[in-house]
């Protein structure tokens, strides 16, 4: 799941130099990952790099999943209700959505684009009332940085990096995840790039018109994820903006300025 995922490897190498990474190839194709194996992830990597008087580095990805670790979620195993999943399983998306809302806690704040994570949140909210839960995560201090480009050049740079996605053999990628025994259904629980790279596999669309179904769609969670990051900021989380089309130099040297 190189491609689909895009773990982008090559970037971990400067100057033949190889910059360790965690976190990364953890899990099997077909597993499903939750913000509660996250944050226990996350916790075992950051005790043992400080450990060895290093600094962390937490690179994201999804404001939700940077968020859990910053804002110190109350992060759970909950168990499946196969009974509050029968009472939702005849309620329509936007009815989901409604009563997700009724809640209060970090979790409801998801990506409702997916019926099954939207099931999810809410089981885990209803888990949630219905427990008392133990806070385990300790604080941290932390300096964010985030990059930024104007609309029209992170739209350019989106398509372009998704056709260079396509390239280096994005379907086949999925293709082969098929052969190994992960259902179309797995795929499409996985979202965007799977989702519909399944669907045109199983022959629901060409090949153009799954690639701008899959653009539009990854264009609004752009536009979704910055709409968190300013959420974020409104509620007291600083972030330090770096114009994207600075050189690599000036971009290390504003970190590095601000670090001091």
């Amino acid at each position: 799941m190189n491609i689909g995922t895009g773990k982008d490897l090559d970037d971990f190498v400067i100057n033949d130099i190889n910059i360790p990474f965690h976190l990364i190839n953890i899990c099997e194709p077909g597993e499903e990952y939750n913000i509660f194996r996250y944050q226990n992830d996350f916790i075992k990597v950051y005790e043992d790099i400080t450990s060895r008087g290093k600094q962390p580095v937490l690179c994201g990805g999804s404001g939700l999943y940077v968020e859990s670790v910053l804002k110190n979620y109350k992060l759970i195993n909950v168990p499946v209700n196969d009974i509050l999943r029968n009472e939702l399983s005849d309620k329509t998306d936007e009815e989901l959505a409604d009563i997700l809302n009724q809640f209060t806690t970090p979790h409801n704040i998801t990506d409702v684009m997916y019926r099954k994570r939207l099931i999810r949140a809410i089981e885990i909210a209803v888990y949630q009332t219905e427990n008392d839960v133990d806070e385990q995560i300790p604080e941290l201090e932390y300096v964010i940085f985030a990059i930024r480009f104007d609309r029209d050049r992170l739209k350019k740079r989106i398509t372009d990096r998704l056709r260079a996605r396509f390239e280096e053999g994005m379907v086949d990628e999925a293709k082969k995840l098929l052969d190994m025994g992960v259902s179309k259904e797995k795929l499409i629980y996985y979202g965007l790039e799977y989702k519909y790279l399944a669907e045109y596999l199983d022959g629901q669309y060409n090949y153009n018109d799954m690639f701008q179904k899959l653009n539009s769609s990854i264009h609004r969670f752009s536009k979704r994820q910055m709409t968190w990051f300013r959420r974020m900021e409104k509620n007291g989380i600083g972030i330090n903006w770096i114009d994207g089309d600075l050189s690599m130099e000036e971009k290390i040297n504003l970190v590095l300025k601000k670090l001091k």
